[in-house]
């Protein structure tokens, strides 16, 4: 009777005990507080990083796009300098035709200049009161 006596206590220990441990709720706020903390934080980092990404991608896509115009600017001059040896070429004897015929003209009109000078400089002597 005394064992039994024993395992009935001791029974009744064990479901008081049981009952007292799922009565007490674990207090889990503090840990939600910081896993909503951690996926917040996480959210900001993508954030960031997904707006740096982007500033990287618009970057490279004007340094790609700057390369493919330059490329081009490039094809153009060497396309172009063929072009203006041969403008130089066929303008050159133009040139020299036009600045044949003006360099008469041009001393003639520097002597006529030069004869008129001289008039109005002994003219306005003439003006001067003797000295």
């Amino acid at each position: 009777m005394k064992f039994t006596l024993a395992v009935a206590l001791v029974m009744l220990v064990i479901s008081q005990g049981t009952e007292s441990a799922s009565l007490v709720k674990p207090d889990f706020s503090a840990e939600i507080g910081k896993v909503t903390k951690y996926f917040e934080d996480l959210g900001k980092m993508l954030t960031t990083t997904s707006t740096e990404l982007v500033e990287k991608v618009k970057a490279y896509e004007l340094t790609s796009q700057a390369g493919s115009l330059l490329q081009t600017l490039e094809k153009i001059q060497q396309d172009l300098t063929p072009l203006a040896a041969s403008i130089e070429k066929q303008l050159k004897p133009l040139s020299e035709s036009v600045q044949a015929q003006i360099k008469p003209l041009a001393h003639s009109i520097e002597a006529q200049v030069e004869d008129l000078l001289k008039k109005v400089v002994t003219q306005t002597k003439a003006l001067l009161p003797p000295q």
